[in-house]
């Protein structure tokens, strides 16, 4: 009966049917039902004039800070694969991206940017793409999550003159943008205070302070603990100083890496980070589900709008037509009445008689008796320009009829119905395929019948 409630943990462990976590497999199937080629999200938007972005399928997780602050190590330790160098020395000259895969390999130059297409604009600092390299790892490290990570190693910061290879605080910044979790890590011995690097905290934190996590790394180098707390009190003054980081209740863990040859009375609180990183999957994928839902909101409202204006078009396509046909009918009556006139003017009642016979002949006199008899009121003099006034009316009247016949372009029935089909599609199908991946992404932490 204690199965009945599972830990995420413990959850995705049982969920490992050939090697993918419950929330990798719903992270990866959100990504796929963006970017399917015969019915992705994506371009199915497009066909109603909607643009979407495809989520990722990892979280990205940025560490920052001046040279020898541990990042490197902390990579190594997370991943149990010694993948990046370290070192007192600035060793990461250059961004790495550490991820995981099918088997070890190194990548390097912009082709590392080809598998992110999201950091591609990177390209633009001028000399990056010599400076940036991607390690695939075929470990997952399954109780750190690491099939759903992707770190993004920065180069060491120092003050002074050092020089690098391109604008680094730029793009550190570009990425800090991009990514979902930035890790600072402050160095107790000799660095911590390291303009640089709290210049370029100071410049995040005013766009992207939510994603920020401060930690005093090598805490078990830095002496005593009251040399500790010496250190962190210097730092946290340092960083107060700064506008925008002296927010209330700052916090700064202290952490290294474990070393069972070389234990150590500080407390170690390595642990945090990981569940940092773990609260942001978890994040991650519930924006995910969000953003599905939305997105086919988004699709479905285009696609009534799209048919709603089709048949508001159609309706103005016929209200235009019934006035062009008026409007064209007085058109061409006026020079019909004229002729009519002149024709029953010129020829002698023998012809028309002869012609329409006795009864067209008084038919046609009394329906012209009127236009005859307003004709004839009108002075001799003025007859030729109301002749030549009717003519221009019946011109304006065909002008008008061939103007309002301009109708709107429709969808045709076939257009129609892909819309529609694309409508039920978005509805029925998407919207099932998330409801059950939430469903699935709950049993995790609820209980069974808490889903009912």
């Amino acid at each position: 009966m204690s199965g009945k409630i599972k830990s995420r943990s413990a959850a995705n462990a049982d969920s490992l049917s050939g090697g993918v976590s419950c929330d990798e497999r719903i992270l990866r199937d959100c990504h796929q039902i963006y970017i399917d080629s015969d019915s992705g999200l994506i371009s199915l938007a497009q066909s109603v004039g909607v643009t979407l972005l495809p989520p990722r399928k990892k979280i990205t997780v940025m560490l920052m800070g001046n040279h020898s602050a541990g990042k490197s190590s902390f990579i190594n330790w997370y991943v149990e694969e010694h993948i990046q160098r370290t070192g007192v020395a600035i060793e990461t000259q250059g961004f790495s991206f550490v991820t995981s895969g099918r088997k070890r390999e190194s990548l390097t130059g912009n082709a590392t940017l080809h598998l992110y297409p999201h950091f591609r604009p990177l390209q633009e600092f001028k000399g990056f793409g010599y400076f940036v390299a991607q390690e695939i790892c075929d470990t997952y490290a399954r109780q750190k999550r690491f099939s759903l990570v992707t770190f993004v190693d920065t180069p060491g910061l120092v003050d002074g003159d050092m020089k690098y290879p391109f604008d680094v605080d730029q793009a550190i910044l570009w990425l800090g943008k991009l990514c979902d979790l930035v890790l600072v890590f402050f160095d107790p011995m000799g660095q911590a205070l390291c303009k640089r690097t709290l210049n370029i905290v100071e410049m995040l934190n005013e766009c992207q302070g939510d994603k920020l996590r401060f930690y005093l790394s090598k805490a078990d180098e830095a002496g005593s603990e009251s040399d500790r707390q010496r250190v962190m009190m210097q730092i946290v003054q340092e960083l107060c100083k700064r506008p925008g980081l002296n927010k209330c209740g700052f916090d700064m863990p202290t952490i290294y890496i474990p070393n069972p040859n070389k234990p150590s009375r500080c407390v170690n609180q390595v642990e945090e980070v990981c569940r940092t990183i773990e609260k942001t999957i978890n994040q991650t994928v519930q924006n995910t589900l969000n953003s599905l839902e939305k997105d086919c909101e988004l699709i479905s409202e285009a696609i009534a709008d799209k048919l709603s204006t089709d048949r508001q078009s159609s309706v103005d396509n016929r209200r235009a037509r019934c006035k062009g046909c008026v409007l064209g009918l007085l058109g061409f009556c006026v020079p019909l009445l004229m002729l009519a006139f002149l024709v029953l003017g010129s020829l002698s009642k023998e012809v028309l008689d002869m012609t329409l016979g006795p009864n067209g002949t008084e038919a046609l006199s009394l329906y012209l008796s009127p236009v005859v008899k307003a004709f004839e009121s009108v002075p001799v003099q003025h007859q030729l320009y109301c002749s030549g006034g009717l003519v221009l009316l019946s011109f304006i009247l065909l002008l008008l009829a061939r103007l309002f016949f301009r109708t709107r372009p429709t969808l045709s029935g076939r257009q129609k119905r892909q819309l529609q089909e694309k409508l039920e599609y978005v509805q029925e199908v998407v919207k099932n395929k998330k409801k059950n991946l939430y469903e699935e992404y709950l049993r995790q932490s609820v209980a069974d019948h808490d889903m009912d």
